[in-house]
């Protein structure tokens, strides 16, 4: 474990900016007692998103300071689904669904959490093993009668939705069920803390008012600020899209691209909330924001270091080269995929592969199928004064063929013009 510049958990929230609200004392029972704190997971889809980082990242440190991190995963409350921040009804998922869900969710939180250390190790639950397995009477009997429903009425997960649509009970009890967790996890694991999103406060304030109800014991929360840009909008949403942490759902290309493209005013907090640097290394990257930022070192250093974590060493690789490529590096070794997340923006056109074979095509005629000239003519003239690159090479010879050897995989030419007109031709 690498030496820390603060002495416990809550200090390095603090400095880094996580802390939205917390409960009283925590702060000193973080820096006096090693401490279970959990937090659970969502499994409405099959991979988790680039915005969850900012929970798993908490995790991460809370483990690096020697406590436990406990993971739920919630094939119980996801049966259900959590009204918080929704401004209508979720669908509900089938149980099949919901399990390929949580598999897919469980192997991207091992990636970040040690469940091997002999010290503190992370422990993954599902609440499914209590949530269905407690009987409706015994729940209501039990649980439910120590919540009032003026109260729960002015939670703002209920209260937002209490307009023309409305909430259904099916939600309207997610409240007691995430109390719930809370209380099964204080009983059976010691864990008296609970993390989440700034808009979990009211579930897991309901979960620490159960706990002091049912053995009169002082359970803590924290949360942490819901990350938006400079602009407003959402993080971890790229042209309205969720960049996910799945790489056949966002590949390692598109997740490098959506970090390296941070503006300026954002790069600082996510290097704070998404990385595990020191603050001397971030402060010093947020000088060099102030005093050269065309050289967007710190956006380099966010991607770098995100997408490693994410993706591991050899696909950080993959992506940065595939950026270098991107800005014109010779295209060799890559991917057929790659190539095409690469180029997914520049005009494509197909063509058959019959017309590379034998000798191959000429490149002239090439061009002028692209549409990166207008005649053989002027396609002669481009080529002759080295206006023209196949897979990013400059090609000056008015003889050049092109076969399918020539072809990522046999079925992808990059051609281009000058230094920003590309065409993308796709073999088939």
């Amino acid at each position: 474990m690498n030496a820390q510049s603060v002495t416990n958990v809550y200090e390095e929230y603090r400095w880094r900016g996580m802390i939205y609200d917390s409960t009283e004392g925590l702060d000193e029972i973080l820096a006096r007692e090693k401490v279970s704190v959990y937090i659970g997971f969502d499994p409405s889809a099959p991979s988790l998103h680039i915005g969850h980082l900012i929970p798993i990242i908490g995790l991460v440190h809370l483990q690096r300071y020697g406590h436990t991190p406990i993971p739920v995963v919630g094939g119980g409350t996801g049966l259900i689904g959590d009204p918080s921040g929704k401004t209508a009804e979720r669908p509900l998922l089938s149980k099949e669904e919901l399990s390929f869900n949580l598999e897919g969710i469980r192997e991207q939180l091992s990636r970040f959490l040690d469940f091997e250390t002999k010290t503190n190790p992370a422990v993954m639950v599902n609440n499914a093993d209590w949530l269905c397995t407690v009987s409706l009477t015994d729940f209501l009997r039990d649980i439910g009668k120590y919540f009032s429903v003026n109260a729960m009425l002015g939670k703002e997960s209920v209260s937002g939705r209490l307009g023309r649509d409305g909430i259904s009970y099916t939600e309207f009890s997610y409240l007691l069920l995430q109390a719930y967790d809370f209380l099964t996890l204080y009983e059976q694991y010691n864990c008296t803390a609970q993390m989440g999103a700034s808009d979990q406060w009211g579930n897991i304030t309901a979960g620490i008012d159960l706990i002091r109800r049912l053995h009169g014991a002082k359970a803590h929360g924290l949360v942490f600020p819901l990350l938006t840009t400079t602009s407003g909008t959402k993080f971890g949403k790229s042209e309205g899209e969720s960049v996910w942490l799945d790489a056949e759902q966002t590949s390692p290309y598109q997740f490098y691209q959506h970090l390296i493209n941070t503006e300026d005013s954002d790069v600082v907090n996510y290097l704070k909330f998404l990385t595990l640097l020191s603050q001397p290394e971030i402060e010093e990257l947020a000088e060099l924001v102030k005093s050269r930022p065309e050289k967007r070192e710190a956006q380099k250093k966010l991607a770098q270091e995100v997408t490693r974590l994410v993706h591991g060493e050899t696909a950080l690789k993959k992506a940065e080269q595939a950026t270098a490529i991107l800005f014109g590096e010779r295209i060799e070794n890559v991917d057929l995929q790659d190539l095409l997340d690469i180029f997914s923006a520049a005009p494509s056109i197909k063509m058959d592969r019959s017309g590379f074979s034998g000798e191959g095509m000429p490149l002239i005629d090439l061009a002028v199928s692209a549409e990166l000239a207008k005649s053989r003519g002027e396609a002669r003239r481009t080529i002759e004064g080295g206006g023209i690159y196949l897979q990013n090479v400059r090609e000056a010879d008015v003889k050049r063929t092109v076969s399918l050897e020539d072809a990522i995989e046999g079925q992808a030419l990059v051609l281009r013009k000058g230094q920003r007109e590309y065409r993308l031709i796709l073999v088939s």
